[in-house]
């Protein structure tokens, strides 16, 4: 598998992000949640469908963990422009929670992520599956990689699916051109996968919210960071005037939410992608999920007992929100910065470059922002 090279993130730049973070400043800082890749580089030279080259991946999201018993996420979605796909989402919508983990991958690998996900739910909660009348409805989210990627060739494979799983962990994780994210362009730069998490204090008690984007979106005139239009200045390397991507974004917390304020959390996921220029653009897909990890109980508990959940009060929310916010931006950014120079593959003869983080960094001290 290939390994990126690990490059400063935008705090270590310098860059002015607001707001604390988690010690990983990463979606594994709310407690519980593990994050694995599969990431899949192969081949090189002139495209040719179902040979490659080979630069995708899938992105593995345990809400739980690895515990062997199922016990219900509740969570939110919310779409700004649907021009994508998050299966499960329906479901999600009605009932205010789901099952097992998160993944994310190109969009014409959905089926097979789909498919594989649920065989893993089906061994890796054996007891519960083979006793009891219980079905899968994994979410599996998707951007497009099809400029960098041979993504008509679907190279991913179940294996690629169970080595995400398999391999998730807590802690500091990969950025940029890993997993899900590999193949992808945001902003007319190299795009990819990128995290960041802010704490937030509620009643006297520190909680975090943390997430995950997949970062496949926006043109390059489009592009803020901070408040400044950098993508103006750094105009070299265009690839063109019309988006044609997506963004996904995952946002994790262990605050104590019902299923609709997670879903007002989603909607924020708007205006944090807002801050970085896109209006949301008609081909993009622009989907947000929201899950919170508290209120722990069993399914044998969820389907056959009343329930005490706890939550905070709709009027505690704006530093919620806000968090959520800043967490977003500064994920995105960080997946750039992370991101490593890509041949593009359709049209070919260019190379989709990653941005130029020295020339970032000078840019916005210019403008007190670094």
């Amino acid at each position: 598998m290939h390994l990126p090279i690990r490059k400063k993130r935008a705090r270590e730049l310098g860059l002015a992000f607001e707001g604390a973070t988690g010690p990983n400043n990463a979606i594994t800082d709310v407690p519980g949640v593990l994050v694995g890749y599969s990431t899949i580089i192969e081949g090189r030279g002139e495209l040719r469908q179902g040979h490659g080259p080979v630069r995708t991946g899938v992105t593995a999201i345990l809400p739980r963990g690895r515990g062997r018993e199922l016990r219900p996420v509740w969570a939110g979605f919310h779409a700004l422009n649907g021009n994508g796909e998050v299966t499960g989402v329906q479901w999600i919508k009605h009932a205010g929670h789901f099952y097992g983990p998160v993944c994310i991958t190109n969009t014409h690998s959905v089926g097979t992520v789909h498919e594989a996900v649920t065989g893993w739910m089906i061994e890796h909660y054996a007891e519960a599956f083979a006793e009891k009348h219980i079905w899968a409805m994994p979410v599996v989210g998707e951007t497009y990689d099809g400029r960098l990627n041979d993504i008509n060739g679907q190279h991913v494979r179940p294996r690629h699916v169970h080595e995400a799983l398999e391999t998730a962990s807590d802690g500091a994780i990969a950025e940029g051109n890993v997993g899900g994210g590999t193949g992808m362009v945001a902003y007319d730069f190299k795009g990819g996968t990128g995290t960041a998490s802010q704490v937030v204090s509620l009643d006297g008690q520190d909680y975090t919210v943390g997430v995950l984007v997949q970062a496949n979106h926006g043109v390059r005139d489009w592009l803020t960071i901070l408040g400044v239009p950098v993508g103006r200045q750094l105009a070299e390397g265009r690839l063109g005037e019309t988006e044609m991507g997506s963004i996904i974004v995952v946002i994790a917390t262990d605050i104590p939410m019902l299923p609709h304020q997670l879903e007002r959390v989603a909607q924020r996921g708007s205006i944090g992608i807002g801050r970085n220029g896109t209006p949301g653009g008609n081909s993009s897909g622009d989907m947000f999920l929201a899950f919170s990890t508290a209120n722990l109980i069993s399914r044998d508990e969820f389907i056959s007992a009343r329930r005490n959940m706890e939550c905070v009060p709709d009027e505690w929310f704006d530093p919620i929100y806000l968090a959520t916010v800043r967490a977003i931006d500064e994920a995105i950014v960080n997946a750039m910065l992370a991101a490593e120079d890509m041949e593009i593959l359709k049209p070919a003869g260019k190379i989709c470059r990653a941005i130029d983080s020295a020339a970032l960094v000078e840019l916005l001290k210019a403008h007190g922002k670094a």
